[in-house]
């Protein structure tokens, strides 16, 4: 009798560990096949010859997907379920991936790009869904491990495709052998990819917690400001303002992403300790401060130093965000999602040609404080988080 009841749990535990490396394998795929892309860019551009203006056109065309992808998405998650669209996503991502290399101009790089962008933003929005409604069944706070695996996924994208380069094999090459990989593997993970159906209408309207959706975007624009100001700034800031090598100058912004790693590997523990607020604010306060001893130190080890507390910081944020509004009501999560993500993504983009802009003025240390600020007011307001999903009766959600 008591392996006639253990049975169905343990099945249950089964299918939902597979629901979840499902997920991680989406995550690590999406961070791989933009680290593949980024590591390329510079044999793209050498091919046809591109300016840096005129490169930063394509790169727009990418930004301007994504947020297309993120836009369109929210509605067809919460009317068909983000299965329907997180496996053709995953799928699609090792086939957009190869155009690029081939894009004979300006024009066309463009292009390829635009369509790159969208399908990342509709993977973006969907494994996050995903990502959520497994979380759920899990009862227990795991989005940020999801992160981390993005951002290993990132790295080992990025070495992939500074292999290639390193043996001189051409884009094409990088792009048509990382591509297979990844439709290969998103084509296993569809295999145990948590089927999820539409979620049943609430009493709640849309419009009604519109507003909260929107703040938590905000937060995680202010968070995602600082993740584009460290990626293009740190090692600037090292270099020329505190006179760093440029070995030293690079272990910024190294400093920033071993420190976001590690920070969202602890993230899921932390937030099932100590609550998502508490965990944010502690979060947003740690990464102000890294960024302030990075800027007032006055010396590199402070610089390097401040930039990895900043990555500390900084890590668990987003996802809790997400989190929260993926939790905020069940009927409407794809949306939610995608308002938010396409808020932060603005940050993004955004941030560092602000800050690049505002340093012209007032010189890059100034400049960077805005981050901090954005920081200390993700900590101020952390609250945000505290709304959670409407649970059926004696239901508690995650975290």
């Amino acid at each position: 009798m008591r392996g006639g009841r253990s049975g169905p749990r343990e099945g249950s535990r089964a299918r939902l560990g597979r629901e979840r490396m499902a997920v991680y394998l989406l995550f690590f795929l999406s961070g791989t096949a933009i680290g593949t892309w980024t590591a390329r860019i510079p044999a793209i551009k050498e091919r046809l010859a591109l300016s840096d203006g005129r490169l930063s056109i394509a790169l727009l065309a990418v930004a301007a997907g994504a947020v297309i992808g993120m836009t369109v998405v929210g509605r067809l998650v919460d009317r068909y379920g983000s299965s329907r669209a997180v496996v053709p996503a995953a799928l699609a991502q090792g086939v957009v991936l190869v155009p690029p290399a081939y894009a004979p101009d300006l024009i066309t790089l463009s292009g390829t790009l635009l369509v790159f962008g969208i399908v990342h933003g509709i993977l973006d929005v969907s494994m996050n869904a995903n990502a959520v409604e497994v979380e759920r069944a899990h009862g227990r706070p795991i989005m940020s491990s999801f992160h981390a695996v993005y951002s290993v996924g990132g790295f080992a994208g990025a070495t992939a495709g500074g292999l290639f380069a390193h043996r001189e094999l051409s884009a094409a090459v990088t792009f048509w052998t990382v591509g297979a990989v990844i439709a290969v593997l998103a084509a296993w993970a569809a295999r145990w990819a948590l089927r999820s159906a539409p979620a049943a209408r609430t009493a709640t309207r849309e419009r009604a917690g519109r507003r909260g959706i929107v703040f938590l975007g905000v937060l995680a624009f202010c968070c995602l400001v600082g993740e584009g100001a460290a990626a293009d700034w740190s090692s600037v800031y090292l270099r020329e303002d505190l006179l760093a090598t440029p070995g030293i100058a690079a272990a910024g912004y190294a400093a920033f992403s071993i420190m976001m790693t590690a920070g969202r590997l602890a993230g899921d523990r932390l937030a099932a300790r100590f609550g998502p607020v508490t965990l944010v604010r502690c979060c947003g306060l740690l990464a102000a401060a890294g960024l302030g001893l990075a800027l007032l130190g006055g010396h590199q080890v402070a610089g390097v130093l401040g930039f990895g507390c900043f990555g500390a910081g900084l890590s668990c944020i987003v996802p809790q965000v997400f989190s929260a509004a993926g939790h905020r009501d069940p009927a409407f999560a794809g949306r939610a999602l995608a308002r938010v993500a396409s808020i932060g993504y603005l940050g993004m983009l955004s941030g560092p040609v602000f800050i690049g802009a505002l340093a012209e003025l007032t010189g890059l240390p100034r400049a960077l404080a805005i981050p901090a600020l954005l920081a200390a007011f993700v900590a101020l307001t952390a609250t945000a988080l505290r709304v959670r999903a409407k649970e059926p009766a004696g239901q508690a959600p995650p975290g």
